[in-house]
């Protein structure tokens, strides 16, 4: 065969699929319309991760990066038609959390960047959008706070999570010397605080809403400023990469979780729960809490403390761990704890899978 009978072939294949991706759009409507009729959520992370797990074992011979990619986009023009209002996620564009967000729902669906991670916890609940992403975690730095308190507050649910690989860059125009001031939101700054305290010792370091506000600024008010953001972030704006992989940590990564109104059924083959809970004022309250879990064989998978902010001295205790809250051993395990615990709230069950 020559080589345009072979390209002649691949064009044949492509209308193939075109016409079968409409024909899959068709039918994605209709579903929609059904969730409609019967109230069910339009985004359902458990059937997408049992869809893209699938498809990665009927097609052994491809990337399972590559099919989840292709696939990801596939399953994003499904949502899009059936999604009224848009993803809101911690802006503004070109942000970290933008790239979760296109990681969680594919380019097809429509989004709304905000200012601060409140911002899109208060349109979740208004409304306003179907669904929020918020920074959760960093691998580095830890918690960020502020989604932590948020979610012990809010009604919302976590439906999803994404763990992203976060390189960062510092953006600015001019040369490194003349930095007199570094930009970026408080935990990406001390990502890299190692690297700034050897090569812009006497700059100071000033907090912004999110990296990619950060940028924005620097484009506004060039002298002497620079930003740690993405290098997206950068390029989208036309402000110059000073320097590239500035984390302290190669393996720097950051963890997102996607929130609704509505929680998720179980379904996923791998789910994750996260609780939050505070403690009797008692002698082994801690112990008796995690003895809930460890005697019915079920690990932990991450535990974190905050004040609870509602009397001095008191915390709140962030747990996550393998199953769905309806599953019998973690329903023994939440009776147990609620008889140890003061406060025992469900925040949302999801694919273990990070997207």
């Amino acid at each position: 065969m020559s080589l345009d009978q072979h390209r002649r072939e691949v064009d044949r294949i492509d209308r193939e699929i075109l016409r079968l991706l409409g024909e899959r759009l068709e039918v994605a409507r209709a579903i929609g319309e059904a969730k409609l009729k019967t109230g069910a959520p339009v985004y359902a992370p458990q059937r997408e991760e049992q869809v893209l797990s699938s498809l990665v074992e009927a097609a052994p011979n491809i990337p399972a990066s590559g099919v989840r990619s292709v696939f990801r986009e596939v399953i994003s023009l499904s949502i899009g038609a059936q999604m009224a209002k848009p993803v809101a996620y911690l802006g503004p564009e070109g942000s970290f959390t933008q790239q979760a967000q296109l990681r969680a729902f594919g380019s097809s669906v429509p989004s709304l960047p905000l200012r601060s991670i409140g911002d899109v916890f208060a349109a979740v609940e208004s409304g306003e959008a179907s669904y929020g992403v918020v920074p959760v975690e960093n691998s580095t730095e830890g918690v960020v706070s502020h989604s932590l308190d948020l979610l012990a507050e809010s009604e919302l649910k976590v439906v999803a999570q994404v763990t992203l690989s976060v390189e960062q860059c510092l953006v600015g125009f001019g040369t490194l010397d003349a930095v007199t001031r570094v930009l970026s939101k408080d935990i990406a700054l001390a990502q890299c605080r190692g690297w700034l305290s050897r090569h812009a010792p006497n700059a100071a370091l000033v907090e912004t809403d999110s990296t990619a506000a950060a940028v924005e600024q620097v484009a506004r008010e060039p002298q002497g400023a620079a930003a740690v953001a993405s290098a997206t972030a950068a390029e989208s704006r036309g402000v110059p990469i000073l320097a590239r992989g500035i984390q302290d940590r190669r393996d720097n990564a950051t963890r997102f979780f996607v929130i609704g109104l509505t929680a998720n059924a179980t379904g996923a083959k791998e789910e994750v729960t996260s609780v939050v809970l505070t403690l009797k004022h008692e002698p082994g309250a801690l112990q008796a809490a995690l003895s809930s879990f460890s005697d019915r064989g079920i690990n932990l998978i991450r535990i974190e403390s905050r004040p609870s902010r509602r009397r001095a001295w008191e915390y709140l205790f962030f747990i996550d761990f393998p199953g769905h809250w309806d599953t019998p051993a973690v329903q023994e395990a939440v009776a147990a704890l609620k008889g140890r615990c003061e406060i025992v709230k469900w925040l949302g069950s999801y694919p273990q899978s990070a997207g």
